[in-house]
């Protein structure tokens, strides 16, 4: 599945970073992405909000150099939300 096959977001595991810092938001960002690689999960949503761009700005920048991440962008139909493609090793099975 490709980020432009997306549609619906509901049920894709979700990270709501309403409230944080970008600090608190970056290592929110790697620990939720590192959790889903365990759980295989090739699509997550994070939620970060419009507001001035300083907690988006900060996710694109940790989703830029996170190993894990094949590509991301913010979804068509709520720009308060991104949407992350994850490199998933389907053939490691632990």
């Amino acid at each position: 599945m490709t980020l432009n096959d997306v549609i619906f977001i509901d049920n894709y595991p979700k990270l709501d970073l309403h409230g944080f810092d970008r600090e608190s938001a970056r290592v929110a960002t790697n620990d939720f992405i590192n959790d889903n690689v365990k759980l295989k999960n090739d699509i997550v949503v994070i939620i970060h909000g419009i507001g001035s761009g300083i907690i988006k700005n900060c996710i694109h920048d940790t989703l830029r150099i996170n190993k894990y991440v094949l590509g991301y962008k913010l979804f068509p139909y709520n720009i308060g939300c991104t949407i992350v493609n994850l490199k998933i090793d389907k053939l490691n099975i632990k």
